[in-house]
């Protein structure tokens, strides 16, 4: 038997039949039960929940007559049991609808505190799924009923909250927007709602709306409650103001949000769902405008990889070579995943892919069918967890290729499709006797195909539906005398876009035709600019081009027609269009180390493609100089906000220009090729001096800052200081604000490589002061990282909280990696809570594995601090996962969780295991600059073994190579404090000393040694 109390009261028999409980006495009396399930409640507390202060005369003998018609309803006397002086209703809990709604609840709450955002939205959904109106709906006049009523909806209302939260960090603003509305507008002065409304509108591009809902709810609070806005909610303003909501919509290789609905299809959506799970190439092929596309992405949002962030779209549009294309949409906007050097572009979509389940949906495949099908033969082949869903006017004819012929739609949907293109053409418009003969009549002379329809449609503007069908039935007789030879439905779509040519005046023409050169959505500047000054909204309310988030585009069927009229003069629009956004990237590229970064970032993301497509361009053309103008503001976008894996193949390509590339472009780009791996090694120090003597000598360290970060600090990492101050002290005599702040960074970097504590404090600060002056927010942000680890090692926690707190608030495209330092700090403050909270806004199983994987790691470390040491090595298993699915080796993936471990095996006592696990510990800490944390390890596992004074030896070692011991890390402290009662305060003093008074090479040979002489 089941009870459903989150709405009208209502039994249910074990085959789910409803049991009818017509009296409400009785229903009250289920619900009393029901709400103490499986404990007994006594006569004298039924008999007040139901009749309050007024019961019967002979309440007992009434209260045994309900119990008696109650059994009787339920159809089972063993569901109401006596208990002694009172009843209980025999039922498991998890049969009571209550229950088990706070069971879900309770479990989407604590994945989504874990950092598991779709389990939750799953898990939470569910739980909300279970109400069927208002709880208790129909026996809220009962004493007991309402007090439990609104305990309920409050938790119901917290559920909806973290079910929008959940959404929110998938990224689904978009399809919770009106249900986060509806939900504000049913309970204002939830401030958390209001947050997560402010997000939603924020993601979805509308800041203004997003502002006004924040003024909206700040009036409400402050008349009606007298009080400020909360945290969350100033928080939440203080973001949309910034700009810095994320908008998952914008980033490359994720799914564009639809700008109108999806009609029709249903039997194709399922099919296509059913080959992604049976089948690894999925092929929908149908004629152009038949709406491939359309249902490849409404397809793809439902698959379980879309919300893993494990799915990208490549539009192969203009694309020369499918894995620099697909390569374009693996880029990471937030994370530069460690590779192994030059690879060839498939090798490297390969390394990219990782090892789980992913899918990649190749658009537009027509255009390049043959170097597609290959691309997947050999890609399946060597990823045998991807999937790969392509749609094309023509099959791939690859073996195991599953196809979707996709033909019209049929006439009812073909209608509606029609009816609410129509509607949004012309507002009033409907389908009623005056209209239905000849919206029938358009469908079927359009043949059904959607792309048609909304042309046609969006003629409503300045005619009948009558005129559309006369005006159709003239151009399809001149279409009769054209070429039969062409498939009817391309001879029909290719009518449509033909008329839509003949309604434009000259210039729109001029322009249509100019704007197929764009590959992607642009603002009205640049298509201004490239195709000259006829107003875009023109082509905008004649459907030629339709308005995006960031823009203006071209549908991509009548973008190829345009595209044909151009022909004559392409070469020409396309230098323009090379050129336009040279001169961009070239103008805004200082404004990137400016108090303006924020602007140009913006700019960079929105023009993206573009900027690509105009450096392809460029490079295609040999046009050297227009190349490197593109190409050295990327390299800097790509050296910090941004990560795309053609980087390397781009510097290489303008590098075999030879001479035709000024020399000053050349060190430069030769220099970024350092800092990717791609260029001379970074541990060969004759190379590396040639290069920074090329550098200063071409004026590439003072004109590329690039090469000035590239170079630098590997020179002094390589012994040569005597250069690298030398060109330090000609810099600062300059006057480039920004290149001088960043030589006391590589300052900062040299003294922390030697062990110069108080240096490194001392150039740290000055390069936040320097930096503070240029206004770079992502620089300042790196130096208060910095900042934050001298603090939290001096042991000032407060200040090191700030410090990355402030990072955060600044570094908008790296948020994730402060937020996690800040969960680190929280953690070694003795903040378990607060670091959970930060390691929540971090992100998690956002699809970006790199992310993913430090995340997880530094979850381990909190679970192993709240003593889940079993909890802790599981989220290892899983940092090592997504490890694994990121281009780094095998070896690399596991030195990266090896402090992790050994620290899981110290808190454990697990005495041979960390034992065995020292020597790569020390070999990982070296090769990363961290030798103090082995010294600090191996103090500890010294102090297990009961050698405590070399406990206290080792930990004087870590004084001595870092030059000063970590004050802020509780665990050592609480070492520290055991081996002085142990030892003594003296006896532990000269231990101590012994390490800390080593000179520092001496302590890192020592702690160097095999583990045998340890």
């Amino acid at each position: 038997m089941r009870i459903a109390l989150l709405g009208p009261v209502q039994a249910y028999a074990a085959d789910g039949t409803p049991i009818e409980v017509s009296a409400a006495r009785l229903r009250t009396l289920l619900a009393r039960l029901a709400l103490a399930v499986g404990e007994t409640v006594s006569s004298e507390a039924l008999i007040d929940d139901l009749w309050g202060h007024n019961p019967p005369t002979d309440a007992l003998n009434a209260l045994h007559a309900l119990i008696y018609r109650l059994r009787k309803a339920l159809r089972d006397p063993g569901a109401l049991e006596s208990a002694g002086v009172g009843y209980r209703l025999a039922v498991a809990p998890e049969n009571v609808d209550i229950r088990q709604f706070e069971h879900l609840a309770t479990r989407g709450r604590r994945e989504l505190s874990t950092g598991a955002p779709q389990q939750a939205a799953t898990l939470l959904g569910e739980a909300l799924n279970l109400w069927r109106g208002t709880a208790l709906a129909d026996v809220r006049e009962a004493p007991f009923a309402d007090a439990a009523a609104v305990r309920l909806e409050e938790l119901r209302a917290v559920v909806l909250e973290d079910r929008f939260e959940a959404e929110l960090r998938l990224g689904h603003h978009a399809e919770i927007l009106a249900d986060l509305t509806a939900a504000s507008a049913d309970h204002p002065l939830r401030e958390r709602l209001a947050a997560l409304r402010m997000r939603a509108l924020s993601a979805a591009g509308r800041q203004s709306d997003a502002l006004a809902a924040y003024e909206e709810v700040r009036s409400r609070l402050a008349d009606e409650l007298g009080v400020d806005p909360s945290a969350d909610v100033r928080e939440a303003h203080l973001a949309v103001l910034r700009g810095s909501v994320e908008r998952p919509e914008l980033t490359p290789g994720r799914l564009p949000a639809r700008l109108t609905s999806f009609t029709g299809r249903d039997d194709e959506l399922k099919l296509v769902a059913e080959l992604l799970d049976s089948s690894r190439l999925v092929t929908v092929v149908g004629p152009g405008g038949v709406g491939k596309t359309s249902l490849a992405i409404k397809t793809a949002t439902q698959h379980r990889t879309y919300r893993q962030g494990r799915l990208w779209l490549v539009s192969l549009v203009g694309s020369k070579s499918v894995a620099e294309a697909v390569l374009g949409a693996l880029n990471s906007p937030n994370a530069r995943p460690p590779g192994t050097g030059p690879a060839e572009p498939l090798n490297r979509v390969v390394e990219l892919l990782g090892v789980s389940e992913a899918v990649l949906i190749l658009d537009n495949c027509e255009h390049i069918v043959d170097a597609v099908a290959q691309f997947a033969r050999e890609v399946l082949e060597r990823q045998p967890e991807l999937t790969i869903l392509a749609t094309s006017r023509e099959p791939l004819e690859v073996m195991g290729e599953a196809l979707c012929r996709l033909g019209p739609l049929d006439e009812s949907p073909a209608v509606q499709l029609f009816v609410d293109r129509a509607m949004a053409a012309r507002p009033g418009f409907r389908l009623d006797e005056s209209t239905m003969d000849h919206v029938v009549d358009v469908v079927r002379r359009l043949d059904g195909l959607p792309l048609a329809l909304e042309l046609a449609a969006a003629r409503l503007r300045s005619m009948s539906v009558q005129q559309i069908a006369q005006r159709l039935d003239d151009r399809f007789r001149l279409l009769k005398s054209g070429n039969r030879a062409a498939d009817p439905r391309q001879r029909t779509l290719h009518a449509v876009i033909d008329w839509s040519w003949d309604l434009l005046t000259g210039q729109e023409q001029l322009l249509a035709r100019r704007m197929s050169v764009f590959p992607t959505s642009s603002s009205a500047d640049a298509i201004e600019a490239v195709c000259g000054g006829e107003d875009i909204t023109a082509l905008v309310d004649k459907s030629i081009v339709e308005e995006t988030a960031t823009g203006y585009r071209m549908l991509e069927s009548i973008r190829a027609y345009m595209a044909e009229k151009l022909v004559p003069e392409r070469d020409e629009v396309l230098r323009r269009f090379a050129r336009y956004f040279a001169d961009l990237a070239e103008r805004h590229e200082p404004l990137l180390r400016s108090a303006k970064q924020d602007e140009s970032l913006k700019l960079f993301e929105t023009e993206y493609d573009n900027l690509i497509f105009a450096l392809q361009t460029a490079v295609d053309a040999r046009d050297a100089i227009t190349a490197s103008r593109l190409l050295t503001p990327l390299c800097w976008y790509w050296s910090m906000p941004r990560y795309d894996a053609r980087a390397e193949t781009f510097v290489a390509q303008l590098l075999e220009f030879g001479d035709a590339l000024p020399e000053v472009d050349q060190v430069a780009f030769r220099a970024f090729q350092l800092v990717t791996g791609t260029g001379p090694a970074p541990d060969d120090a004759e190379l590396v001096r040639e290069l920074i003597e090329d550098c200063a000598r071409t004026g590439a360290l003072r004109r590329y800052p690039m090469s000035m970060v590239a170079t630098l600090g590997t020179g002094y990492m390589l012994g040569l200081d005597d250069l690298v101050e030398q060109e330090i002290r000609k810099i600062r005599a300059g006057t480039d604000p920004w290149a001088r702040a960043c030589t006391y960074l590589v300052e900062a970097f040299a003294r922390y490589f030697k062990g110069d504590w108080q240096g490194v404090a001392t150039s740290t600060q000055q390069a936040l002061q320097g930096f503070e002056e240029t206004g770079d927010r992502l620089f300042i942000a790196t130096v208060l990282a910095g900042v934050a680890h001298i603090s939290t090692t001096n042991g000032d926690h407060e200040a090191a909280i700030r410090a990355y707190e402030r990072a955060v608030a600044l570094a908008t495209p790296n948020q994730w990696e402060y937020l996690v330092g800040l969960a680190n700090e929280r953690m070694r403050a003795g903040d378990l809570p607060g670091a959970r909270r930060e390691l929540d806004r971090a992100g998690y199983e956002s699809g970006q594995r790199l992310i993913d994987a430090v995340v997880a790691q530094a979850k381990a470390d909190l679970l192993r601090r709240c003593g889940d040491i079993d909890g802790s090595d599981r989220e290892l298993d899983r940092s090592l996962t997504y490890a694994r699915d990121t281009p780094m080796p095998e070896e690399a993936a596991h030195n990266m969780i090896t402090p992790a471990r050994m620290a899981n095996r110290l808190a454990a006592g697990d005495i041979p295991g960390a034992r065995a696990l020292l020597p790569s510990l020390i070999s990982v800490t070296s090769g990363n600059l961290d030798l103090p944390m082995a010294a600090q390890s191996l103090a500890r596992l010294r102090y297990l073994e009961g050698d405590l004074t070399g406990a206290a030896t080792a930990l004087g070692m870590s004084e001595a190579i870092r030059g000063v011991f970590d004050k802020g890390d509780p665990e050592l402290r609480d070492l520290v404090a055991d081996l002085v009662n142990h030892l003594g305060q003296d006896a532990y003093d000269q231990a101590y000393g012994q390490g800390a008074q080593m000179p520092r090479q001496d302590a890192m040979d020592t702690l160097m040694k095999p583990v045998s002489g340890l």
